[in-house]
């Protein structure tokens, strides 16, 4: 697959469907992150193993969250300069 800035775009519709990947995958991600946190605190609350150690569960939130931070970026710069072109 081909990335989506590897060649100009030829219509705002374009670009717009070329973002909407970005946005939908920090969505997931921060979702997961919530998640994962979630199970981390309910574990060590109840004070039980879910599959995984608590902090792992915890470490595993941070680092989803982490992963989504450059589809963010991308897509709020992306978003940003979209509304300059209108202005």
């Amino acid at each position: 697959m081909e990335k989506p800035w590897a060649k100009p775009f030829k219509s705002r519709k374009e670009l717009e469907d070329a973002l909407d990947p970005m946005g939908f995958g920090f969505h997931v991600t921060s979702w997961l992150g919530i998640i994962f946190a979630i199970l981390g605190v309910i574990s060590d609350a109840v004070n039980i193993t879910l599959v995984l150690e608590p902090i792992i569960w915890l470490l595993l939130s941070i680092a989803t969250f982490l992963a989504g931070i450059p589809m963010l970026v991308t897509w709020a710069v992306a978003q940003y300069l979209l509304g300059l072109k209108v202005k």
